[in-house]
């Protein structure tokens, strides 16, 4: 197990692949952990070095008090990465990890060779959706919005199949810490990178859900698409987790991607 110390905050990662090949970053949604890459980390190995981390209050990195902010959830991926060894990098987030990944695109446009970010937003349209979440969980535990969360997380038919990936999910939720989950609730619910958009210059694919609730590309995924210069964007007929509902098409596309921009 590797973990990096940064400023008294223990992060848990993983660093897999081959030391000459190049490096991709993967961060993850809210309430989940690095786990949900695993089929895009294994599929990506022949081509890349995979990094893969918990975001700070998440999985098995540490759970600092206090409400967290984009900036420094950003800023917590460049310490890892340093801590790797990983100078520059390719990045993949989604949801959260996609709002950390603008922040990266905006503020560290050197560090980065490649940025997808999937069904996420640059700014929550409803702030209090966020805070009522926040104060939720700090009171009553991940249980009280467990169902909320997975019925935005998937479809109802993938529900209703519960497959290992929506009962694994469902268990990563259910064992994140409050604390932890609150303070990242308080990240997206003050985060507005609109303006900053115009600042990514790093070569940038949008993949958003078709299904999905939360960040929608009417008002979300649009918005990126047509600020970032450049953007590509991609859908498929999923809900909020693409790469879990269409695992094959959404490493399709991310190889299509970064292939294609490194020829």
């Amino acid at each position: 197990m590797l973990f990096a110390n940064i400023d008294g905050t223990r992060f848990f990662y993983r660093f897999d692949g081959r030391d000459e090949l190049p490096t991709i970053v993967f961060s993850h949604s809210l309430g989940v952990d690095h786990g949900m890459w695993d089929h895009q980390a294994a599929d990506l190995l022949p081509h890349f070095r995979v990094l893969r981390y918990d975001i700070r209050g998440h999985g098995a990195s540490d759970v600092p008090p206090g409400e967290y902010s984009i900036e420094r959830l950003g800023r917590d991926v460049l310490d890892i990465a340093d801590a790797a060894g990983a100078a520059q990098f390719a990045f993949c987030g989604l949801s959260l990890g996609g709002m950390i990944g603008q922040w990266l695109g905006a503020n560290a446009s050197e560090r980065l060779t490649h940025l997808i970010l999937a069904n996420t937003s640059p700014h929550y349209r409803n702030p209090q959706v966020m805070e009522d979440r926040r104060t939720a969980v700090a009171k009553g535990g991940m249980v009280a919005v467990a169902d909320a969360v997975m019925q935005r997380f998937f479809t109802p038919e993938s529900i209703a199949a519960n497959p290992p990936e929506v009962a694994s999910v469902r268990r990563t939720l259910l064992a994140t810490s409050p604390v932890g989950y609150a303070a990242c609730c308080a990240a997206i619910r003050d985060m507005d990178n609109r303006a900053s958009l115009r600042d990514i210059r790093t070569p940038t694919l949008i993949i958003f859900g078709e299904r999905d609730l939360s960040t929608p590309w009417t008002g979300a995924g649009e918005v990126l698409a047509a600020s970032i210069p450049g953007a590509k964007a991609v859908g498929f007929p999923t809900a909020h987790l693409s790469n879990l509902e269409a695992p094959d098409s959404f490493t399709a596309a991310l190889l299509d991607f970064l292939q294609r921009r490194s020829d």
